[in-house]
């Protein structure tokens, strides 16, 4: 049997042949090829960005607008004109969303207080790398309980009212006006028209109750923290109408209106597909409507550690974008690991050690790399030692006699610690207010290093050296040990731990240390799996709620006192202060809660840190304020660095 070549195996071969010349073509081209897709991904992104802008303008009214054409509305034969966004002085202010007799705080549409624009060296795009101390396990928000990802969901999600970096005083953002009720029982808010989510999706007052009632308040969802924050202050969310919601508090109450107005708005249209197990099992739900959007959000395909957070600028943004394309976040837990990638042009900003901070000021070839940022702001917080007072698998620590907590900080040369550890770099700390806030009992000192007091303590409570073996023990012939607690991969912290080890075994106390990852350290704390761990606090906004952190109600349900510390005196002074709308009175209660604290010592009190930052040189625009850093005013293109505008 004969095969013949006919007409149809012609044009198969024919076929072939073209397939592989276009092979060859393509593959000769790839390299022009890819530029080619690189200019369309580029013009695609400035598209983007063009009607991101229109469509902000169009839906808020802010921009360029067609003014009427005669007395019956028309708009034939109309010019464009440029209007001021509804809030401003100018604007026209429709007040019929508002409760009648009460005055409405109007508020300014936003501005950068640095607008990097017109600055030395401005350039639009570039991406700005930070380095973080520690890796993130979480940016879902409420469930994510560390600096870290707080940092990262403050460039993301929006809540109604900001603070101004300055003045610290609350400025409307999502909202372009809001009432108070004059006995403090409600709030009625008034959004700002045009705001949308990163996805493009309208933000409703819907979106506000639903953040509340149905995530936050969600008892399934493990927000506790945010929780225990909410659950006594806000009675309900109510939509008026999509752009007004009102606030009913429980009681009068002074952060009522801080709570209702700095509460992240989530979106509903997503997180509400989710079950709650899926959202307590999720690693980076972070959608919101702020200047910067996670890059590739997915959630079948969710950020995990320990890749790299991107954030980027947000073309949908309603308000002022920022020049910065996108900020990267990375995580590098050893000290000399995040200078090696500062050093290295791998990142634009990194927090140095103390040590560190010293050492390089000396150096002539860092002078022109980096800017050296020195500065007390109110997110410097205090840093201290947590002492367990409660129990730890079934049994009480030898920290639940107050006698004994007094006697650890004694023990404890903090002035030292300063100096060895930090370079001189900080204050003792002698208690949870800043030194210099107006809250602060005055006339309480640290407690001084002085052992001698420190043993007769001990031996007040029941411990001292019954056999001459330089250890304390109880009448029991229990030896007093305890296990130290802290995070690893910080220099830092390692020598934190070694003198604190060192200073108890001065005192005959054994001391095993025990150190852990930043997301295991986390488990530790919700657990109450630990006899005492070293931490710092921060503030998020001038004046802050300390139930959270020090009544007895925010030991249940993996709350924040986690010291597991009971004070009748100070659960009274508590709830005292926070019912106290008068500024000046409460700080008065304020002042007292900080001599319980002292007295009973449910923490020994470390530092008060400034904040250091080496941020590199090729950063414009870069400003240190009494609020902390706002990284969308930062630009790529080099510039000068702005000492603190709100210090004296």
């Amino acid at each position: 049997m004969q095969n013949r070549f006919g007409l149809k195996d012609f044009f198969l071969f024919a076929l072939v042949i073209a397939f592989g010349v276009i092979v060859i073509l393509r593959t000769d081209q790839a390299d022009r090829a890819w530029e080619k897709s690189e200019q369309m991904l580029t013009k695609i992104s400035n598209l983007e960005a063009q009607v991101g802008r229109v469509e902000s303008k169009l839906d808020s009214g802010a921009g360029w607008i067609r003014s009427p054409g005669g007395a019956g509305g028309s708009e034939e034969g109309s010019v464009a004109q440029e209007v001021k966004p509804q809030g401003s002085d100018n604007a026209a202010k429709d007040e019929s969303w508002a409760r009648a007799g009460v005055p409405i705080a109007w508020q300014p549409a936003r501005q950068l207080t640095n607008d990097p624009r017109g600055k030395t060296g401005f350039k639009q795009g570039g991406e700005f790398t930070e380095i973080y101390e520690a890796q993130t396990k979480v940016l879902t928000p409420s469930i994510s309980t560390d600096v870290y990802s707080r940092r990262m969901q403050e460039l993301v999600l929006e809540a109604l009212a900001d603070l101004d970096p300055v003045t610290l005083k609350r400025r409307g953002l999502l909202a372009e006006a809001w009432q108070v009720d004059p006995e403090g029982l409600w709030l009625r808010a008034r959004l700002r028209p045009g705001v949308r989510f990163s996805d493009g999706t309208p933000l409703t007052t819907e979106d506000i109750r639903w953040s509340f009632h149905d995530y936050i308040m969600n008892e399934q969802i493990d927000a506790e923290r945010d929780r225990s924050v909410m659950r006594d202050s806000i009675n309900e969310v109510k939509v008026i109408d999509a752009r007004t919601v009102e606030f009913t508090f429980k009681e009068r109450l002074f952060l009522n209106v801080d709570n209702a107005l700095s509460m992240f708005v989530l979106p509903k249209h997503i997180l509400s597909k989710l079950s709650p197990a899926q959202i307590n099992q999720s690693t980076g739900l972070m959608v919101g409507s702020g200047p910067f959007k996670m890059k590739d959000f997915s959630i079948e395909r969710q950020w995990t550690q320990p890749a790299d957070v991107v954030l980027e600028r947000n073309e949908q943004y309603w308000g002022p974008k920022p020049a910065l394309a996108a900020i990267r976040i990375q995580a590098i837990t050893e000290e000399i690991g995040r200078l090696n990638a500062f050093a290295k042009g791998d990142a634009d900003m990194i927090t140095p050690s103390a040590p560190q901070f010293e050492a390089k000021k000396k150096e002539p070839e860092w002078a022109e790399r980096a800017n050296f940022l020195n500065w007390v702001n109110m997110r410097s917080g205090y840093s201290f030692i947590a002492w367990n007072c409660g129990e730890r698998n079934g049994k009480l620590t030898p920290f639940h006699d107050q006698r004994v907590r007094i006697g650890m900080t004694h023990a404890l040369d903090r002035e030292k610690m300063i100096r060895d550890i930090w370079k001189g770099y900080g204050v003792v700390a002698k208690g949870n207010m800043n030194p210099d806030s107006p809250g602060a009992a005055k006339e309480i000192k640290p407690y001084p290093y002085d052992v001698a007091r420190a043993k007769a303590l001990f031996k007040e409570a029941g411990w001292e050296d019954r056999d001459n073996n330089n250890v304390l023990e109880d009448k029991n012939g229990t030896e007093f040990a305890f296990e130290f607690s802290y995070s690893g991969g910080s220099e830092i912290a390692e020598r934190i731990a070694k003198f604190v080890k060192d200073a108890y075994q001065a005192v005959g106390i054994k001391v095993t240390l025990k150190q852990s990852e930043w997301s295991v350290y986390q488990d530790l704390m919700k657990k109450r799996d630990f006899d005492a761990i070293t931490l710092g606090w921060g503030a998020n906004g001038p004046e802050s709620d300390p139930r959270q952190i020090y009544h007895s109600e925010s030991i249940k349900n993996q709350g924040d006192n986690f010291a597991q510390w009971k004070s009748p005196a100070a659960d009274k002074l508590i709830e005292d202060g926070r019912r106290e709308m008068d500024f000046d009175k409460r700080q008065l209660v304020w002042a007292g809660l900080e001599r319980v604290l002292h007295a009973e010592q449910p923490y020994t009190y470390v530092r008060v840190p400034p904040w250091l930052r080496f941020a590199s040189k090729r950063a414009g625009n870069v400003v240190t304020y009494p609020k902390g850093m706002q990284l969308d005013e930062f630009f790529i293109g080099g510039g000068t660095v702005q000492a603190n505008p709100g210090a004296n």
